[in-house]
């Protein structure tokens, strides 16, 4: 019998050789591309398009003042209405509510060091103690699996499961839809099979209530506390109800009981309600490399949706995700692939100048090379589009301090580059300058973006950008993967999290207790309070011209967060690149810490795939009749990732069938592909949006607040059906 394989941190000695990496000595950029760069970069900025006054004439020569020195940016008095009174009383405020921010966080790690100790000295010791640590010690999804289910049947979590009564979701509504869904699918399928003429008449009544039920988070299945209180698992009831309405609807998409065009037109209306998943990819420095983890988990679970956003290093991630198929990122997301992670490889007789002389750290120029290769060169957010299905966002702030945030993707800006806009979304002040976007012209030049304004990092205002996530596309599932650094100490769930429930000697309650939780959710909110009366009132410095109240005051939680479990070391690494043994490290831990809300993903994303499967019989038949196209539609709806998935389930898993199908993709679409110069102008001006709101909250965790169940949905499927018809 041959021996094992050697394993570090569960991987093959394999995964370690860079040159099983597809394209590791593939240059990907293209030399004329970076020269167009560089010309962007150094061209001074463009100035609007004015004159004078009405009766001068534009481009006007003007004489201007000389200034021997360039003023530093600071505030205007149209931000401030400097008086008298802000200027005396603007330091001793600031250093008040300093000092007072500063013993509120002292008190604040204070409190968490107490929980801490907490849990540690009460809840986890003896038996329990040594199971946590055999499920945390797992590296593949279904050892964990098994360990969390002995786990929960210790601590005595399967009864919990049994009993249908939760405070949560409407266990009443729940129960009695799923006996209807279950006989009426029962006895429709078996009146299909025997021809019998009322077999219409009985799926048009599971039709009515398959459409009742399929909602965004209906009746509260979808409250992540249903998931908080185990290890693995949630209610046997909810579970049952998922299955039963995935087997219903499923049966209403193959039955010769619906036209090619019914079925269209319900998958349709279940896509609105229902709406899609997106996994957000937060920023964090080399933090972001836990990313890689958490996408080879929901890759390995085949859960990777098809939107998908980054933001600084997590743009980078994103863009490495989206640009490549499945089956290449299966070879990709190893540990081999630090041996393509350079870009913090200068020593410090180089970069310490640099810094010195232009105030950034990192070249711009450089950072461009070493980026293109995880786009794929000058690959555009179309193009990236058209080769997987998958929907890459970025998100970038323009380097003045009042213009709103401009979220980038294949709808927003489809001929921009990716590289350049991962770049812009890492440009932050001090590591690297602010960049300008390019987009790629129709004989395949680079040429400035959006009159060559200068972009930055987007952690500093929208980090998460799920308002614009949901007015493109639809989306109101959101998966984080949160690895900000500076906010790690404030994300506490009190009740537990998705696959985390809080665990003690009482059983399940509050994390520390009671006393401990209530201190820690007053100190966090005073903490941002104070945070919110420094920065309207003022107060608070900008270093490098930049108003970093933003970076704490915005929303970095989504409806599943994901937080990877970091060490101290992280911290001296932050602006280091990593070795292959680290990488392997930062891979585990992301994909143990998306382990435990794969069954949560799983039960929504079956749904949804569904849907859209339905989605891809638009066109065929009656269904042109909305005047919605088969490829039209589909584009209308972003189906294409649907449409590649389908295509590789009927081609088997080729790779190079699956390349040329790519290809053949790309040909349909390329007359269609480049749009005018007005157009084009036309399109950045409305690409812009502003995802922060003042009310919004710092770490609030996704089960902060119950979900209020809606009113039950019309049982009476015939009534239901009609009542549609009349409306």
């Amino acid at each position: 019998m041959p021996a094992a394989e050697p394993t570090s941190y569960g991987f093959p000695k394999s995964a370690f050789d860079p040159t099983a990496i597809p394209d590791f000595d593939t240059e990907f950029m293209n030399k004329a591309d970076l020269e167009e760069f560089a010309k962007a970069l150094s061209a001074p900025e463009s100035s609007p398009v004015i004159a004078l006054n009405d009766w001068r004439p534009v481009r006007q020569r003007v004489k201007r003042k000389r200034t021997g020195q360039r003023k530093k940016p600071r505030r205007t008095t149209d931000e401030t209405r400097e008086g008298f009174v802000y200027t005396i009383l603007k330091w001793p405020l600031f250093l008040i509510v300093s000092g007072w921010i500063l013993f509120l966080s002292a008190s604040y790690l204070l409190t968490r060091i107490y929980i801490w100790a907490y849990e540690r000295l009460v809840t986890w010791r003896g038996q329990r103690q040594r199971l946590r640590r055999n499920l945390r010690s797992k590296t593949n999804y279904e050892d964990w699996r098994i360990a969390a289910q002995e786990l929960d049947n210790h601590l005595g979590n399967e009864q919990w499961k049994e009993t249908d009564d939760y405070a949560y979701y409407d266990y009443t509504t729940v129960t009695k839809v799923k006996d209807q869904l279950k006989a009426g699918r029962k006895l429709a399928e078996s009146k299909e099979k025997l021809r019998n003429k009322s077999s219409k008449e009985l799926v048009d009544k599971l039709r009515s209530l398959v459409e009742a039920c399929v909602k965004n988070n209906f009746v509260g299945v979808e409250n992540p506390r249903l998931y908080s209180e185990t290890y693995y698992g949630t209610k046997h009831l909810a579970q049952e109800f998922i299955d039963e309405l995935h087997a219903s609807l499923a049966y209403l998409l193959r039955s010769s009981q619906v036209s090619e065009a019914e079925k269209y037109s319900l998958a349709k209306q279940l896509h609105t309600n229902f709406g899609r998943t997106a996994l957000c990819l937060s920023g964090g420095a080399t933090f972001a490399y836990y990313h890689f983890g958490v996408a080879r988990a929901l890759l390995d679970a085949s859960l990777l949706p098809d939107v998908i956003t980054g933001t600084s290093g997590g743009a980078l991630v994103a863009a490495l995700v989206a640009t490549r198929t499945d089956q290449e990122l299966e070879k990709l997301l190893v540990p081999a692939l630090a041996h393509h992670i350079k870009a913090c490889s200068e020593p410090f007789t180089t970069w310490f100048p640099r810094w010195w002389r232009t105030g950034a750290r990192f070249d711009s120029l450089d950072w461009a090379r070493h980026c293109s290769w995880y786009c794929r060169g000058s690959t555009t957010f179309r193009e990236a589009y058209e080769r997987t299905g998958r929907i890459l966002n970025v998100t970038c702030v323009p380097s003045d301090p009042h213009s709103p945030t401009i979220l980038t993707n294949y709808l927003t800006a489809p001929d921009c580059v990716i590289w350049s806009a991962v770049l812009a979304s890492a440009a932050v002040p001090g590591i690297l300058n602010p960049v300008v976007l390019m987009m790629k012209s129709p004989n395949g030049t680079l040429t400035p973006y959006s009159f060559g304004h200068k972009w930055k990092d987007g952690s500093l205002r929208t980090d998460i950008p799920l308002k614009a996530l949901n007015l493109h596309f639809g989306v109101n599932f959101s998966i984080v993967s949160q690895v900000n650094p500076h906010i790690n100490l404030f994300f506490f769930s009190s009740r537990g999290a998705v696959g985390r429930p809080v665990t003690h000697r009482k059983g399940r309650g509050w994390r520390g207790g009671y006393l401990g939780s209530a201190i820690e959710t007053y100190l966090k909110l005073e903490l941002q309070k104070f945070m919110k009366i420094s920065r309207h009132l003022e107060l608070l410095p900008r270093p490098l011209g930049q108003d970093w109240s933003g970076i704490w005051l915005q929303q970095f939680s989504g409806t599943i967060t994901i937080w990877p479990k970091s060490r101290i070391s992280d911290f001296y690494y932050i602006l280091s690149d990593p070795s292959p043994e680290r990488l392997a490290r930062m891979l585990v831990a992301g994909q143990q810490s998306t382990f435990p809300k794969l069954l949560f993903i799983q039960n929504r994303m079956k749904i949804e795939r569904l849907i859209e499967k339905g989605l891809l019989l638009g066109g065929s038949g009656k269904a042109d009749m909305d005047g919605i196209g088969s490829r039209d539609g589909r584009e209308s709806m972003h189906m294409h990732g649907q449409v590649l998935r389908s295509s590789a389930d009927e081609l088997g898993t080729d790779d190079d069938e699956h390349e040329r199908e790519h290809e053949r993709q790309g040909e349909i679409r390329l007359e269609e592909k480049r749009a005018s110069v007005i157009q084009e102008f036309k399109r950045q001006s409305g690409v812009f949006f502003d995802d922060f709101e003042e009310g919004e909250d710092t770490g609030v965790s996704e089960d902060d607040v119950a979900v209020v169940a809606e009113p039950p949905p019309v049982l009476d499927g015939r009534d239901g059906h009609d009542k549609d018809k009349n409306e």
